[in-house]
């Protein structure tokens, strides 16, 4: 074993920063993640730099903005060449070893194999978008005698609703393929040093947690949605904005502010969406998006044993977020789209690293994830390339420092395949006031989440507020200048 610490970097998809129990959710159960927290530094104001995966997986990957490295899209015909991401640098400037299982997703996966860039993995094992799945297929395969993984799904899809509901046995679940073969990585690398970045598939939908999980929550004891009946008009003033769910009907959920107790409602004026062809029971979405996460916590938790069982659980630093947030209902919503509220854009992380970081602590610093690639080469002790706008969390987890940016960006450019309208939108966080532009379509949007956490009630155009409103703009234009691509390395004076 050398003194060089291991990273492990495990990633889910589309899972919000309030789903974790020892964050303060206590209809979850995240006891891994909870350990997790115990030990570590948890990062309370994380935010993603888009709404969608495959552009906040480029972020990240590479610690840089959606505006350099123009990977804006879900469904983008390639990965651009001038584009390095993360594992690549570590593989020329380090002796890690490199892995990847799980979920890759820098280009356009539908009706083909990903074209996978020149990523710098020594090791990949891969799975696409639900339900294909590469060596996750070649698993069901081998170890379930399963020939063709689309047969699993017909009798699921016939009895969901619609994307909800119990799915797979534990057994055949991504979540316990990838488990498994990290432990393998870990087992067969144990001299180290190794990155591993382990990019999970759940909690996105279709809501499919394996019974046993679903079993463990009861949907009439969900917390309903945050939703006033002003939503409605709100939302339809949005119309022309891509969402990936965007029919608003009248539904009655929780408030809040008024902690209405809707428990002797009947449960058809209460919690349903109207999603034609089918309607949404919003507690049983919740009960199977919390299952997932479950799921998934469980399997985290054999990934941490394998640490543990190996001798490498205190050289090994771990890292645990997500690329971006879940609507869940909120406001009328669900899924993902070009919106800025809290449950799309805020997401969680975690940081262990044995000896550096205080167990148990928290930090209220505006981070963002593009600052994650960054950190790990800071810790690697390679010099961060010129192109790269991140910036290391280093002086946060030693306790060196309490505060990290001003603010925090986050965009959603024309990202949806398949919407009636094409958005491109810009978000700009100070840790209070939010202001969300939404170009060319004469909308935006201004929160002030020290008074309005919930973000029911947008500032635009309230009268008095007009000299804030001018500070904030000029701060947005600012922020989003800034992260436009640096260009070409200046070496001479002329």
């Amino acid at each position: 074993m050398t003194d060089t610490p291991n990273i492990l970097w495990i990633t889910t998809d589309q899972q919000r920063f309030d789903t974790i129990g020892a964050h303060g959710n206590p209809a979850i159960n995240t006891p891994n993640l909870d350990r997790l927290a115990a030990e570590g530094l948890s990062f309370m104001r994380t935010y993603c730099q888009a709404p969608i995966c495959t552009p906040s997986r480029a972020s990240f990957m590479t610690g840089r903005y959606p505006a350099s490295h123009h990977v804006h899209r879900n469904g983008n015909d390639h990965w651009p060449a001038a584009e390095k991401i993360l594992p690549a640098i570590l593989k020329e400037t380090t002796e890690y070893t490199t892995g990847l299982i799980g979920k890759h997703h820098l280009s356009r996966s539908e009706d083909r194999i990903e074209l996978i860039p020149e990523d710098g993995y020594d090791v990949a094992e891969l799975s696409d978008c639900w339900p294909i799945g590469r060596d996750y297929d070649a698993w069901l395969k081998h170890k379930h005698g399963i020939g063709d993984p689309l047969t699993l799904y017909p009798e699921l899809l016939s009895k969901a609703p619609r994307d909800y509901g119990p799915g797979l046995p534990m057994a055949l679940q991504q979540s316990t393929w990838w488990a498994e073969r990290a432990a393998a990585f870990i087992e067969d690398h144990k001299d180290g040093p190794w990155f591993l970045n382990l990019n999970a598939v759940d909690p996105h939908p279709p809501f499919f947690p394996p019974q046993e999980f679903l079993d463990r929550y009861t949907p009439e004891e969900m917390p309903l949605p945050l939703f006033r009946d002003s939503d409605i008009a709100r939302q339809e003033e949005f119309w022309d904005i891509d969402q990936q769910w965007k029919k608003i009907q009248d539904v009655r959920h929780y408030d809040p502010a008024e902690d209405i107790d809707q428990s002797q409602t009947p449960l058809e004026d209460r919690n349903l969406f109207d999603f034609p062809p089918d309607t949404y029971d919003a507690r049983m979405v919740k009960a199977c998006y919390y299952a997932m996460i479950e799921m998934v916590d469980d399997r985290i938790g054999a990934v941490l044993k394998a640490l543990e069982d190996s001798g490498q659980s205190e050289n090994t630093i771990v890292i645990f977020t997500s690329d971006h947030g879940e609507m869940m209902g909120d406001h009328g919503m669900l899924y993902k789209g070009c919106r800025f509220f809290e449950g799309l854009v805020h997401v969680p992380l975690i940081i262990r690293w044995p000896g550096v970081t205080a167990p148990g602590t928290q930090t209220d610093a505006l981070v963002e994830l593009v600052d994650l690639a960054p950190t790990i080469l800071d810790i690697a002790g390679v010099d961060l390339p010129y192109t790269m706008q991140g910036r290391p969390l280093t002086d946060l987890l030693t306790g060196a420092a309490e505060t990290h940016k001003p603010h925090v960006v986050c965009e959603f450019n024309e990202a949806l395949a398949g919407m009636p309208y094409q958005s491109h939108g810009t978000m700009v966080f100070d840790g209070r006031y939010k202001t969300c532009m939404y170009h060319d379509a004469g909308k935006a949007e201004i929160f002030d989440l020290q008074e309005d956490p919930g973000e029911f009630v947008s500032l635009w155009d309230k009268p008095g507020f007009e000299r804030e409103q001018i500070r904030l703009l000029k701060l947005h234009l600012d922020a989003v200048m800034a992260t436009s691509d640096a260009g070409i390395e200046r070496t001479g004076n002329y």
